[in-house]
């Protein structure tokens, strides 16, 4: 089954210095069909004014990635970590027992994020937080584990859930195929361009829930870049 979920069709909020669209139920937005899949709870396609973001808030007992697509996003915690990620890299904040945090874009231009929540294996444990780069050019033609719970997953950052979050550019024309394993759950947006997904038109801020596949194949009909979370 592959459900497409068209980008006009998901939640949105415009709050003046946050653009926001919400795949999931999240904030005002409550769709009880949509309450997440599998694991993943929240994926949220933020757009953040300059100079502006969001203030210091606590989390706790979830797995918060962020994909920075445009931009920049300048993270500070209560664990004294201060870190700036930058378009096409990732941060990974495990929430743990409770962490308070802000994140700002403290860039010149708009800052575009993909936020992806997952609820984590077990609640509890010592909260973290962490960042990595991820050039565009190596995730050419083929996926890379950005962040993963999973073993022999060495290069990714580490998350508290047995999931993967992925990320591949293709050029028009061009392929990748991702497994899934029995029982997961996958669920992939085109940050941009057209994507073909098993026969399924995929557009530009598109989401494309997946279950009970064995394998996707995604093609791109134009440049395109994708990113995917294989959850149980």
């Amino acid at each position: 089954m592959i459900e497409r979920r068209p980008f006009h069709a998901l939640g949105a909020a415009d709050h003046g210095w946050l653009d926001t669209k919400h795949h999931f139920s999240f904030a005002g937005y409550h769709d009880p069909a949509r309450m997440g899949w599998g694991r993943l709870r929240v994926w949220n396609d933020d757009t953040i004014a300059p100079q502006t973001g969001f203030p210091a808030h606590g989390h706790a007992n979830m797995e918060i990635i962020t994909f920075v697509r445009r931009g920049a996003i300048t993270h500070q915690d209560s664990l004294g970590n201060r870190g700036r990620t930058e378009a096409g890299d990732v941060q990974v904040m495990s929430a743990g027992t409770g962490i308070r945090h802000s994140e700002y874009n403290l860039e010149a231009v708009p800052t575009t994020i993909f936020q992806i929540w997952l609820v984590p294996e077990a609640p509890g444990g010592a909260p973290t937080w962490g960042t990595r780069p991820f050039p565009r050019g190596a995730r050419a033609g083929r996926f890379v584990t950005l962040a993963s719970g999973m073993e022999g997953d060495d290069d990714a950052l580490p998350i508290r859930a047995r999931a993967r979050v992925l990320a591949a550019t293709l050029r028009a024309g061009e392929s990748a195929v991702h497994a899934l394993g029995p029982g997961r759950f996958a669920y992939l947006v085109s940050a941009e361009g057209v994507l073909e997904v098993n026969g399924t038109r995929i557009e530009a801020g598109d989401g494309a829930a997946v279950r009970d596949v064995a394998a996707l194949t995604i093609r791109a009909e134009q440049d395109a870049e994708v990113v995917l979370v294989d959850t149980p």
